[in-house]
């Protein structure tokens, strides 16, 4: 079975200036095939540390994919570091300047001296055909080692692995179509150490593994399984994923592309209640993403922007429920205490008002997205047992 890594090249990647896209399609393209991918590698325009970097790549890995640094500037050194990786020149392929002329003829454009680097290629090197862009790529093969540099552009490296890369593998490796398939059950107020603890030996599987995932106030559970089929995969996942609900059943809230957003608002709509949602601190991120899948006449909300007491809080959530005829009414304070933030939820119903408050020491920036959790795993919990569910 083929092992690869993915090697992603640019400066402008390092200063955080733009944010790496093509790492995840084209794990997502090999985990698709069932080749394993062990690590991802971010590198700037240097050709010494490139050409280190993927000598060392080569030495782990068969598979070595690379994006950026195929352009026409002296900042695009991938084309010399891959030659110097496996020690040969950089030959002038008559072809690829054709292919790049043809390009340039087509946008009505004329091309500069300097895109003439891009029909260069290392000698031993395999030219693919770039029928979106300018930047040639191409592979290198060495025994059972391959390398294939890849446009840093996401729209002209996804048109090469289409086209090219992923029928190229499967044949050279002889990838009898298995595939890597990921299911993820997300659960929410109960942390990665917690669930560790319950389904820990479950982690030691091989096929299919289970691995965490903490995210601010949400812990996913990825099931992932290596079959010949998307069938077979989810026929092995199955008793594992039966045993995970059955474990986690208390604090699971969807699976795969579900959100906790999505999950409330579907058991709102399921039960016609309306809910309102008042907001401290948050930046109505609660009301925002809840609109996306409610209707108005089931949902309405109120950003504050005042630094009011709990007793007041719990007001205006009575008043609220009234003047907007909600059946549940969940209020989210976030506000400042000394150097970490105090989260005040409460939820009014027509019985009566359930609050709490916690304490979060987290980044800043994550700070809405757990209250957001938090605040909707209250009105999800209270929907289940109006279901009688749980």
């Amino acid at each position: 079975m083929a092992v690869a890594e993915i090697v992603t090249i640019g400066t402008e990647l390092l200063l955080g200036e733009i944010q790496d896209t093509n790492s995840r399609y084209i794990a997502r393209a090999l985990r698709d095939i069932g080749v394993d991918l062990y690590r991802l590698t971010t590198v700037g325009d240097n050709i010494k540390r490139i050409t280190a970097t993927l000598q060392e790549a080569l030495m782990r890995a068969d598979v070595v994919i690379t994006t950026g640094g195929l352009g026409p500037t002296v900042d695009d050194p991938t084309r010399q570091a891959v030659a110097d990786a496996f020690n040969v020149d950089l030959v002038f392929k008559e072809e690829l300047w054709d292919q790049i002329l043809e390009r340039f003829t087509y946008f009505n454009r004329t091309p500069t001296e300097n895109n003439k680097r891009q029909a260069y290629i290392p000698a031993n090197a395999i030219a693919i055909r770039n029928d979106v862009g300018t930047a040639p790529a191409f592979a290198v093969e060495l025994g059972f080692k391959t390398l294939i540099a890849l446009p840093g552009v996401p729209r002209e490296m996804e048109h090469i692995m289409k086209t090219f890369v992923v029928e190229y593998l499967k044949k050279r490796y002889r990838l009898e179509d298995e595939i890597i398939l990921p299911w993820v059950v997300h659960t929410v107020s109960l942390g990665e150490s917690s669930i560790d603890e319950i389904i820990g030996e479950m982690e030691k599987l091989s096929n299919p593994t289970v691995g965490l995932l903490a995210h601010p106030g949400q812990t996913d559970v990825r099931v992932t399984a290596k079959a010949r089929s998307a069938e077979e995969a989810q026929q092995m996942m199955e008793p594992v994923l039966q045993e995970i609900r059955e474990k986690l059943a208390d604090y699971i809230y969807g699976e795969n592309e579900e959100t906790i957003q999505s999950t409330v608002a579907a058991n709102l709509v399921e039960q016609n209640l309306a809910l309102c949602v008042l907001e401290v601190g948050t930046d109505g991120l609660i009301h925002s993403s809840l609109a996306e899948h409610l209707s108005p006449e089931l949902l309405s909300g109120q950003l504050l922007d005042v630094d009011i007491t709990h007793e007041t809080f719990n007001a205006l959530m009575h008043e609220y429920r009234e003047k907007k005829q909600a059946d549940f009414v969940l209020g989210v304070m976030l506000t400042p205490q000394n150097q970490f933030l105090e989260l005040y939820v409460a939820l009014l119903d027509n019985q009566n008002l359930q609050d709490y408050q916690r304490i979060y020491s987290g980044p800043s920036g994550d700070a809405a997205r757990w209250a957001l959790n938090v605040g909707l795993d209250q009105v999800r919990t209270r929907l289940k047992k109006l279901k009688g569910i749980g």
